[in-house]
């Protein structure tokens, strides 16, 4: 599923425009980067959490010249974590 799926599926499921599902849709990821780019977490319990991890500096290969070891810089990564809910959802049996 795309973006524009689920624009379309939240719209059907809510009775609403796809315009309106939309600044819905764009509104919650604005919200969930926001939040992640000051260093909070994200939870929606029963769904999951989003939350960063920093990374520390460290030496790795060039893939090029595997020979040749490079400085890969210390970085900040977002994470999603699933919740119970959702983990039981997806691994349900049919």
């Amino acid at each position: 599923m795309n973006k524009q799926e689920l624009i379309a599926e939240v719209a059907a499921k809510s009775s609403v425009s796809k315009k309106d599902a939309e600044t819905v849709v764009n509104n919650t990821i604005a919200t969930i980067t926001k939040t992640l780019k000051k260093g909070d977490k994200v939870q929606l319990i029963g769904f999951g959490t989003f939350e960063t991890r920093k990374r520390k500096a460290r030496k790795g290969r060039n893939p090029r010249k595997p020979e040749e070891l490079i400085s890969i810089p210390a970085s900040t990564a977002p994470v999603f974590k699933a919740g119970k809910a959702l983990k039981d959802a997806v691994s349900k049996k049919k």
